[in-house]
């Protein structure tokens, strides 16, 4: 996924499921997906690195240009995390993608009023993961046009 087709955008993942994470890496490496993947554990971790802080106050990690939440998450769940970073400009423009194994309609609802910009329940199956995130670089590189976040 690129901005403007040019520089891959980085994409932070919000997981705290060892085994989806590596589903997720290897569904990234299988359709060859260049974009440089962070990966935090727990939403406060979340908080902290998209707002440099906590470890990342020294580091100052590139902002994300995407990320892939998950809702069920330690200290700080996703919903946390999608209202404190839709509060605070110029953060709030960075698309956020609930990637959850919720179904749940009011979860989907939750998602969309407090500024996610989609939302896909993961499949637990690698081979349909794989198809979802074929589908999600396309849509990402060819329909949807990402903001750029200056630092």
């Amino acid at each position: 996924m690129k901005i403007d087709g040019t520089k891959p955008i980085n994409i932070l993942l919000v997981e705290d499921s060892d085994d989806d994470i590596v589903i997720i890496q290897r569904a990234f490496k299988k359709v060859k997906l260049t974009n440089d993947l962070h990966i935090v554990c727990d939403g406060q971790e979340a908080l902290d690195f998209i707002f440099h802080e906590g470890k990342y106050a020294e580091i100052k990690p590139a902002t994300p240009g995407l990320i892939l939440l998950d809702i069920n998450m330690p200290k700080v769940d996703g919903f946390g995390v999608l209202k404190k970073l839709k509060a605070n400009p110029p953060y709030n423009i960075i698309p956020v993608v609930m990637l959850t194994v919720s179904d749940r309609e009011e979860d989907v609802v939750k998602s969309f009023k407090n500024g996610a910009v989609s939302y896909i329940t993961k499949p637990m199956d690698f081979e349909k993961f794989t198809k979802v995130i074929e589908t999600f670089e396309i849509y990402w590189t060819l329909v949807s046009k990402v903001p750029v976040i200056k630092q």
